[in-house]
């Protein structure tokens, strides 16, 4: 349940249309629902602004179906990262959608039954090199989820500057900018310097021995001589988009912009 489904609810008592014992029953489940191995925060919304999303790893397919039946039951999009074949097929086997969508590059499980209203601008997503896609994936298929635009920049890494010297402008009018990089992850500091809007980093593990799994950028990244760069756990691709969406969401409305819905 969400903040308009509830205050149409009060609304109808209100107005007479339902009954008081009615309304309660309605709400009696909130604000999470316990099934044993998970209590699922139907809550989420209300206080966060977006549902909450299933982090798949560690969960069998048989334990993210039922989470995901369950929120799938509220009207939410629902969202699933981290997921594999194996819980794709699971899901797959209850809901037989076409809105039901595996992003396999993203390992991302959406299944869409509300319009997303978009936020007008864009989240920019910049990656050093192309093996970075993965999680770059995770944070522009989470970000369109969550009603922000994407646009795009792979393989613009500090080896040859010039690649990303030539995005400048587009990366200037972005709203907010998520620098996805391994190796030293220098790049985040490079961008952070040539943009006035809020920047966040996501090392990833990708590198040779010494880059430690990923250690190396994100030391690299927390150690930015650039101001505005805020950096998010290796490989989290998930956590950068929703934080830049909240940042994206806040702009948009300290600006008085309406969002558009999108079908």
């Amino acid at each position: 349940m969400d903040r308009k489904r509830i205050e149409q609810l009060l609304e109808d008592v209100q107005a007479g249309r339902i009954g008081v014992e009615q309304a309660v029953e309605t709400l009696r489940h909130l604000p999470f629902e316990d099934i044993g191995f998970a209590r699922i925060d139907h809550h989420r919304s209300i206080r966060c602004g977006y549902p909450e999303v299933i982090f798949c790893l560690s969960k069998s397919p048989e334990q993210v179906r039922e989470i995901f039946l369950r929120l799938a039951e509220t009207g939410h999009n629902v969202l699933a990262t981290r997921a594999d074949e194996a819980v794709y097929a699971s899901v797959r086997e209850a809901i037989r959608s076409a809105d039901l969508v595996y992003e396999r590059e993203a390992r991302i499980l959406a299944f869409r039954q509300q319009p997303i209203c978009t936020r007008r601008g864009y989240i920019a997503i910049v990656t050093a090199g192309t093996a970075d896609l993965p999680v770059a994936a995770e944070a522009r298929v989470t970000a369109e989820m969550l009603g922000s635009r994407v646009r795009l920049f792979s393989d613009v890494g500090v080896a040859g500057l010039h690649r990303v010297l030539a995005c400048v402008p587009e990366l200037q009018q972005a709203d907010v900018v998520i620098v996805v990089a391994g190796m030293e992850g220098a790049l985040a500091s490079v961008v952070g310097g040539l943009v006035d809007c809020p920047v966040v980093a996501v090392p990833t593990s990708v590198g040779y021995g010494a880059s430690f799994e990923g250690l190396s950028a994100l030391l690299t990244m927390l150690n930015s001589c650039a101001a505005g760069v805020m950096v998010v756990n290796i490989d989290n691709g998930f956590g950068a988009a929703y934080g830049a969406c909240q940042i994206h969401r806040n702009l948009c409305a300290g600006r008085g912009e309406t969002d558009e819905t999108e079908a």
